[in-house]
């Protein structure tokens, strides 16, 4: 099959990418390369870098390649970021998807778009949260990915394609930048690979569901084979304290350093937890790698790294 991935040369699209050149198909890599880096990109992929807001060069990009899957992973990602500046925000996240949409549609290819598990919800939620759930974001980065899932899911039924919202809980894994503010995982292990305090916010307390990218990249080829319109959580459905994540990582670090203790920043969550029961029953995708594990994997590849 030939799969377009937008945001390929990123963190989690990099692996979706590989998720799909691994099973045998032709693959499609679409980056601006403004967070990503090409070294990602699988070698038997292609690779167009593209922004998904120009709507023009987006168009011909799958105009030429005719994919018969789209997997949407570009965004702007960062909480932050978008509290900051929420016109950037609604440029990627919400006129890029759009974007994306209407160009997956004329060449007749479904949309397995990469939404948020954690930011759409908002606090008070219960946990693990199930998908039917009320959406209630805090930061505008939870908005404009909601925003983003409401034209996923009406291209889809508008022109009978069946586009899928895959709603992502807290991603950790190889090739996550430590030098943002979205992946914690990656920062601590900087700190410590450096023997320096981690950043802990909100005194460790507030939780998170933390899922390897690989199980992640299993997903998008689940929802690629399960050929099924609709909206899914991918986590583990267990929360974790930020500070009980550190521990973890010390302990695969050998190190026992106190972390710089810092509050949390506007549109941070104080709890979030996925329920995966309806991925599991539908389209047969769980998580495999348990934390502890994925989290010692991961710090190893990081140590090789330097």
């Amino acid at each position: 099959m030939r799969v377009l991935v937008t945001g390929g040369a990123g963190f989690i699209g990099s692996h979706v990418a590989d998720a799909f050149v691994a099973r045998g198909d032709e693959v499609l890599v679409v980056d601006d390369l403004s967070t990503g880096a090409e070294d990602n990109v699988p070698e038997r992929a292609e690779f167009e870098r593209v922004d998904i807001v120009d709507a023009e060069a987006l168009g011909s990009t799958l105009s030429s390649f005719s994919p018969k899957l789209v997997c949407h992973l570009a965004a702007q990602a960062s909480v932050v970021v978008s509290v900051q500046r929420p016109d950037f925000d609604l440029d990627v996240n919400v006129r890029g998807t759009f974007n994306v949409c209407e160009a997956a549609r004329t060449s007749g290819a479904p949309v397995l778009f990469a939404s948020t598990g954690g930011a759409i919800y908002g606090d008070g939620a219960p946990l693990p949260t199930p998908e039917d759930h009320p959406p209630q974001p805090l930061s505008p980065y939870g908005a404009s990915k909601l925003a983003a899932e409401a034209f996923v899911g009406t291209w889809g039924r508008l022109h009978g394609l069946a586009n899928v919202v895959l709603r992502l809980a807290n991603v950790y894994g190889p090739r996550q930048d430590a030098h943002g503010e979205t992946g914690v995982v990656a920062i601590f292990i900087e700190h410590l690979l450096r023997n320096e305090p981690s950043p802990l916010r909100g005194e460790g307390k507030p939780t998170r569901d933390y899922v390897h990218v690989g199980d992640v990249a299993r997903a998008f080829v689940a929802a690629a084979e399960g050929r099924r319109a609709g909206t899914f959580n991918v986590g583990t459905g267990r929360p974790t304290s930020t500070v009980k994540l550190l521990a973890l990582l010390q302990e695969a670090a050998g190190t026992k350093l106190e972390p710089n203790r810092v509050p949390l920043q506007p549109g941070e969550l104080q709890a979030s937890a996925v329920d995966v029961t309806r991925i599991e029953q539908e389209l047969d995708w769980r998580p495999e790698i348990e934390l502890a594990k994925g989290l010692r994997d991961t710090f190893d590849w990081y140590r090789k790294q330097r």
